[in-house]
């Protein structure tokens, strides 16, 4: 039987190549200052990883994808299968702060809380490339420069490090997209429902979350740019334009203006000749992303297919936040 505001940590995974990763996730929610009520690992239809989960960690509660193959579908997998009275969900190659449970917990003593995120810290295992500039760390499924440095009300959650309350599934229905932004626009449609409650974000919710040598790469930066810009197309086309480019408008306006000018600085005045790269790599980035996005918009039924989305009934327009 689950206690108020208990945890069921959502982990899912796909491959036995982050073998290593996941148990170090693992171990990560074990050893919580406020432990958790039940790990569920959710494995998406890779039959003899779940062999192995259930066979070397049984201090978990492993389940299989039940759903279309993917991040959205193996989530709600997780949540079908969960008791507590919150869900949490942390990546397979994430790494836990020991009181991450806690710093999560702590805001769901207010009722207005839907869900609750926290910072998200790259673990670059090869080293940060010079040119990479942090306010692209989504990029990497990082936290990136220009998030709140203090508890904060938000648009949306991301989906390495972030908690819901149980009843907002029982709702809402979980999420609607395999690939791509399936969080944003899951979190979009809550705060659609339900106007008066709030998203928080909370900075020392922390937890670390492993960067390869392979995304430090200038062609990983292209691709994942313009896959985020057809992801926010669909997300606009499923919640609403005004709602799924709010949080994007402050970004483009501000954050990246002031990287640019960031990234010249240090090349003029510290002598960074990175800052250069920096500043080139935001523009690219931008212009790359934005791309996407209109491409995206062109076709935006290829595009939301391709990221598992498959109900045209479920398109949702509706009145609520940011319409």
């Amino acid at each position: 039987m689950s206690h108020p505001l208990d945890f069921s940590v959502v982990i899912c995974a796909y491959t036995d190549e982050r073998w290593d990763d996941l148990v170090a996730a693992v171990a990560s929610v074990t050893c919580q200052s406020l432990p958790p009520h039940e790990i569920i690992i959710v494995i998406d239809h890779n039959p003899a990883l779940l062999e192995r989960v259930r066979a070397h960690l049984p201090q978990v509660v492993a389940v299989e994808n039940s759903a279309a193959r993917g991040l959205g579908g193996a989530r709600n997998s997780g949540v079908a299968a969960a008791h507590g009275a919150i869900i949490a969900f942390l990546d397979d190659d994430a790494i836990a702060a020991p009181d991450w449970l806690e710093q999560l917990q702590a805001a769901f003593h207010n009722n207005d809380v839907l869900g609750v995120g926290g910072a998200i810290e790259p673990m670059w295992l090869d080293g940060q490339p010079v040119w990479f500039p942090t306010e692209f760390n989504w990029v990497i499924g990082a936290s990136y420069r220009g998030m709140p440095e203090t508890i904060t009300p938000v648009r949306n959650l991301f989906g390495c490090n972030m908690a819901f309350r149980r009843e907002v599934f029982a709702t809402l229905g979980g999420f609607r997209l395999g690939y791509g932004c399936d969080e944003t626009e899951f979190c979009i449609r809550a705060r659609q429902h339900w106007p008066e409650k709030v998203l928080l974000y909370n900075p020392q919710a922390k937890v670390q979350h492993k960067v390869p040598a392979s995304r430090g790469r200038w062609r990983y930066f292209r691709t994942r740019c313009y896959f985020e810009g057809r992801s926010k197309a669909v997300v606009s086309w499923l919640v609403g334009r005004q709602a799924g480019l709010a949080s994007e408008r402050s970004y483009t306006l501000r954050t990246l203006p002031g990287g640019i000018l960031r990234g010249l600085a240090d090349a003029v005045l510290a002598k960074d000749h990175a800052g250069l790269a920096r500043a080139t790599a935001i523009l690219a980035g931008l212009a790359i992303t934005t791309a996407g996005y209109l491409t995206g918009t062109l076709s935006v039924e290829q595009a939301a297919r391709e990221r598992g989305w498959s109900e045209p009934s479920q398109r949702v327009i509706t009145g609520g936040i940011g319409e």
